[in-house]
């Protein structure tokens, strides 16, 4: 029943992903900076000091990077207690869009990624975050979850919406600790609203933790 194998298969994936763009990267600027000092050298033939040659501003506009469609995914509510040491997040693959989540003293918190319709938050692990530790129950699970489902499913009693559209959210936890929230079908409008309310939540659960 333990998705662990198949989690850290993706996770390496990504990991090899990521690896790989960095690589590029730094190809790309190794060629770049070549012919930086190609276009100075000539410039300083031509009887340029180099104090003489500027910096050239930026272009106004620059390609942004390319985001690939997303796909649907049935959603399936539930909470998931788990046992394994060990729960790896499964890794995006249509989007690679990581946000970290941190105090405002910038101590990290969580980091949420996107697969396909779902988005993932990774709580840091030395943080050792507990479904028992206020406010995450009473206010981003009953207050903040659950109302965006009922929501949807008011919607969806009225077909305004689809079933298959319905928020919904799956709580992975080692016991107490939370290790991943799976949210799916959340819009662009609810992603800010969710940003918002899980890092303010892990910080005044973190605060607790300290105190």
């Amino acid at each position: 029943m333990s998705q662990d194998p198949e989690r850290m298969k993706s996770l390496i994936a990504f990991k090899k992903r990521l690896e790989d763009r960095l690589e590029a990267l730094n190809v790309e600027a190794k060629e770049v900076q070549a012919a930086l000092d190609t276009v100075n050298q000539m410039l300083l033939e031509k009887g340029f000091k180099r104090g003489d040659i500027k910096e050239v501003p930026p272009p106004s506009t620059l390609p942004k990077e390319v985001v690939l469609p997303k796909q649907e995914t049935p959603p399936t509510p539930t909470i998931t207690k788990i046992t394994s040491s060990t729960v790896q997040a499964q890794t995006p693959e249509d989007r690679e869009n990581v946000i970290p989540l941190k105090t405002m003293n910038d101590e990290p918190l969580a980091i949420i990624f996107f697969e396909k319709e779902s988005i993932h938050v990774l709580p840091d692990e030395s943080k050792h975050f507990s479904v028992n530790t206020p406010p995450f129950s009473n206010f981003l699970v009953e207050k903040v979850f659950a109302k965006m489902h009922e929501k949807d499913l008011e919607l969806a009693r009225n077909q305004q919406l689809p079933s298959d559209k319905i928020f919904t959210y799956n709580i992975v936890k080692e016991q107490d600790l939370i290790r991943e929230i799976i949210i799916e079908n959340a819009d662009d409008e609810r992603l800010k609203e969710l940003k918002s309310s899980i890092r303010w939540t892990l910080e005044k659960m973190y605060e607790k933790m300290k105190s």
